[in-house]
Order: structure tokens, then C-alpha cells, then sequence
């Protein structure tokens, strides 16, 4: 039976995908935080922290606001990669919101280590 896990990491090649994909968004940017989702199709959207003086989104809020105006129903993961401890409250809800409670978030550090996987929840 063949693993779905990459055996150097162990994370979904998948999973990988969207953490290189949020780091490639954080480092081209030079922002603080870097994110990509994948919808329930595979389509991936990648986005980094918007800041501006009328309009402050977190990475992860504004990819997953990039799948719902592009027409995605659902989200299969999220992964955020930033220098926090934690994904925000925040970020979390607006992932369970598109993808629901088991949505898995992954936390990467900027080197793009896996940090932790935490479901969206309640």
C-alpha cells in the first residue's frame, strides 16, 4: 500500500504544496504572513497579508476570501506560514466558515517547517 505522506516530511505532498505556495506569497511580498487554501476541486489560492489605511486582512482571510469570490464551496486545507505561535482566532473561523470544523490549518514558520496542523473547530 503506498503512503499519501512524503517520507523526508511526513506531510501530504498536498499539504506541502500549499505551505511552499503560502511561503513563495510571504517571501515575494515581503510580508509578515504568507497563505494558501485548496478547495474541495484542488484549486489552490495563495495570498499574502494585505495592509493598507482602510483595508487589514491576514493572509489566510484574504486567500480564503480569494476561493469564495473565485466560486469555491468548500476548502479541503488552509496553511498559513508566519512567525506566530498559533493561527489567529480569526483565521481559523474563516476557514471553518468555507470548509467547515475539520478543516485541517497548518502552521508553518517562515523556513516553511510544519509547526503544528490544527483542525478549523467549533
Amino acid at each position: 500500500m503506498l503512503s499519501t505522506m512524503t517520507e523526508s516530511t511526513g506531510i501530504d505532498p498536498e499539504d506541502s504544496k500549499i505551505i511552499t505556495l503560502a511561503r513563495s506569497a510571504r517571501a515575494r511580498n515581503g510580508v509578515p504572513e504568507g497563505a494558501a487554501v485548496r478547495d474541495e476541486t484542488g484549486r489552490t489560492y495563495v495570498a499574502g497579508t494585505v495592509e493598507l489605511d482602510s483595508l487589514k486582512l491576514s493572509a489566510l482571510r484574504t486567500a480564503v476570501a480569494m476561493a469564495v469570490a473565485s466560486g469555491a464551496r468548500s476548502l479541503e486545507a488552509a496553511a498559513v506560514v508566519t512567525a506566530a505561535d498559533a493561527p489567529a482566532d480569526a483565521d481559523r473561523a474563516a476557514v471553518r466558515d468555507l470548509g467547515g470544523p475539520d478543516t485541517p490549518v497548518l502552521l508553518a514558520a517562515p523556513d516553511g517547517t510544519l509547526k503544528s496542523t490544527t483542525p478549523a473547530g467549533t
